[in-house]
């Protein structure tokens, strides 16, 4: 009776943490999306004046920028979940992030402080590029490592539902805003408003992240340690020199996957607006409604990982994702209806969510436990930056060059690379690292 009790309590205690790690996440990645939800309103206030494009291709670029910072956000909070601790990695980023939004909220426009405006705006995305290289490695290490064996698939998927999550609540805020304000009164002071809300939420989930329990994954590595057992510390250099083959496969799988996403979420507002020729309006309601069924389909994929494994939902990603990229984005051009807009944009994430779903865990489960954090931050942050971080500018260079189903092709090709990984991959459910902590 006793041991069923504590199992129960065991149970209760890993869903309260799972959630909690979760819902900061959420935070994070609402803080990360408001830039790109609200950058049709605000890239005239940072820059000087100029065509749509020109001005999206300048806060695109910034954008990017922050993607330069996640690979050193990747490495430094990487070591430190690693050596201090899932949960004070967890804590620490929010904190970043924080700092990095109300940074915008409060920056004057580019005609009262000149070129001071886009420099604050760089820094501010700075300091969030290196929150969320931490935060992804931290939260998809504690997701991965606070569920049980049988159920790591479903309960690392809430990753990308927080995740996703935090992009709908930047979009909700938008069409709340488009509601209730005009586009002057948005593009004047109204943008600014997502941006507090995000520094306060952070505030929030900083207190509710100091509660969280640690892993028992962590703690059996510090125990390791403590007996005087010579394992490694997590660093760089470990990572790369003792496991090159887990490091440079996670950059591979990632290329397409992250691509294909940012595609699809991100970049997809501002196609529809640009090329399809969609209202703000009509472009912003689209995109939440195919997010929203996207964020549900990630536990129902992720638990069907846990039956089947983790390898088969990657390939059929990589297929189905090589087979329709280019068809999706060439009719999603030429549509006028909304309602075919939203069948193909939800056609898109439905393939995606192969790789979305399961991304985390598959990392997670490569390396062991004292380096795991780093392991799985470091090679990610490093792909996403170079293919997830400038799909939006690369798909506008494109249009800009009058050659725009280039960047389908791109994606495309990006898609097929992945897939030779997936197809030579071990199924990482059956060898997974985490088993052996």
């Amino acid at each position: 009776m006793m041991l069923m009790k504590n199992t129960v309590a065991d149970q209760k205690g890993r869903l309260k943490s799972i959630l909690g790690g979760s819902a900061g996440n959420m935070v994070e990645w609402y803080d990360w999306y408001v830039y790109s939800a609200f950058t049709l309103y605000f890239a005239p206030i940072f820059f000087p004046k100029g065509d749509q494009t020109a001005q999206l291709l300048n806060a695109a670029a910034v954008f990017a920028v922050g993607f330069l910072m996640r690979p050193i956000g990747a490495w430094i909070m990487g070591i430190y979940a690693d050596r201090k601790g899932r949960k004070a990695g967890l804590t620490l980023s929010v904190t970043l992030m924080c700092t990095g939004s109300l940074m915008i909220a409060v920056t004057p426009g580019y005609e009262r402080i000149g070129v001071f405006a886009p420099i604050v705006l760089v820094l501010a995305r700075l300091l969030q590029g290196i929150s969320v290289g931490g935060e992804y490695g931290a939260s998809a290490t504690y997701l991965s490592e606070m569920a049980g064996r049988s159920r790591r698939g479903f309960f690392s998927s809430f990753q990308y539902v927080t995740l996703i999550s935090g992009q709908l609540i930047a979009l909700a805020v938008l069409l709340i805003l488009q509601l209730f304000l005009s586009e002057q009164q948005i593009e004047t002071w109204g943008w600014r408003i997502p941006f507090f809300i995000g520094g306060i939420l952070a505030v929030l989930v900083f207190y509710l992240r100091r509660g969280l329990a640690e892993t028992e994954s962590y703690k059996n590595a510090q125990g390791t340690q403590a007996e005087g057992t010579k394992a490694p510390r997590s660093s760089g250099l470990a990572l790369f020199t003792k496991y090159p083959r887990e490091a440079f496969t996670v950059i591979a799988l990632t290329a397409g996957g992250t691509l294909a996403f940012y595609a699809y979420t991100t970049y997809l507002q501002k196609f529809l607006v640009n090329t399809s020729g969609f209202s703000r309006e009509a472009a912003s309601q689209i995109t939440a409604a195919a997010l929203f069924v996207f964020m549900l389909l990630q536990p129902a994929a992720g638990a069907l990982s846990d039956r089947i494994g983790r390898k088969p939902l990657m390939v059929g990603f990589g297929i189905l994702g090589v087979l329709f990229t280019y068809l999706i984005f060439s009719t999603l051009a030429g549509t006028k209806d909304p309602y075919m807009a939203f069948a193909l944009s939800l056609a898109a994430l439905v393939i995606v969510t192969g790789y979305t779903s399961i991304n985390a865990v598959v990392k997670a489960e490569m390396f062991p436990a004292h380096i795991r954090a780093l392991g799985v931050a470091l090679p990610y942050a490093i792909a996403n930056t170079v293919f997830g971080g400038t799909a939006e500018y690369v798909a506008l260079w494109f249009k800009q060059a009058g050659i725009e189903y280039g960047f389908f092709w791109y994606v495309t090709a990006m898609i097929a690379v992945s897939l030779v990984v997936y197809l030579r991959m071990r199924d990482t459910r059956q060898h997974s690292l985490i088993h052996e902590d």
